[in-house]
């Protein structure tokens, strides 16, 4: 059996650190990664847990142009929608946010949960089905992790319609669409959201009560 490895006082300052210094990037600069950052990214996120160890996180990288410019045209459209269901007193500032960096980030990723996989045998999903995307979303935080402490952005695109992406990018019916990444190197360094340093909203300054019973 292998030895309990020792995390000092020094790695878990740099751990904190790091849960600090993870963003959601938006603005990203056009250099590409090196050859082989996907690979390694999923590879990292395969050691997220997952129910039953059904490891049910499948991976979709999005290469095509035309299918990079579908998306887009969804992104944009949903984004429309957004925008008309805002209050007068919130749409324009909503118009001047930033929410996706799908033109200049040079690698996307597509991630789903496949809910008809039989690894697992089905542990711990009968009454919480929905465990099956729950593991997924702990791989997409592995890879967000690990792409921070290389120095790399990620952003999470959600204004897009789950079943139109699942057609663009043609993957089995059984996947549920979990999120959609834009990956690269991001223009500015910072540990406050940009969602905070624009107004739209801000972070709470106490941590949240919790609740004993």
């Amino acid at each position: 059996m292998n030895s309990q490895p020792s995390f000092d006082s020094e790695f878990k300052a740099r751990l904190r650190e790091l849960l600090i210094w993870r963003r959601d990037v938006r603005r990203f600069q056009s250099q590409p990664l090196p050859a082989g950052t996907l690979e390694h990214l999923v590879e990292t996120a395969s050691l997220a847990p997952s129910v039953g160890l059904s490891e049910p996180w499948r991976f979709v990288a999005v290469d095509d142009p035309a299918r990079r410019a579908a998306i887009r045209q969804n992104f944009e459209l949903c984004n429309a929608e957004a925008l008309a269901m805002q209050t007068p007193d919130r749409s324009a500032r909503y118009a001047s946010l930033k929410l996706a960096g799908l033109a200049e980030a040079p690698c996307h990723l597509a991630v789903f949960a496949d809910r008809a996989t039989n690894q697992g045998r089905g542990l711990g999903r009968r009454t919480m089905p929905e465990m099956v995307e729950y593991s997924a979303v702990t791989a997409v935080h592995t890879i967000w992790l690990t792409a921070r402490a290389e120095g790399i952005g990620m952003g999470w695109v959600s204004i897009l319609d789950p079943s139109r992406v699942a057609e663009i990018l043609d993957v089995p019916a059984s996947w549920k669409f979990i999120g959609y990444f834009c990956l690269g190197y991001p223009e500015a360094e910072g540990d406050t959201p940009d969602l905070e340093r624009s107004g739209w909203e801000r972070r709470r300054r106490e941590p949240l009560e919790l609740i004993r019973r």
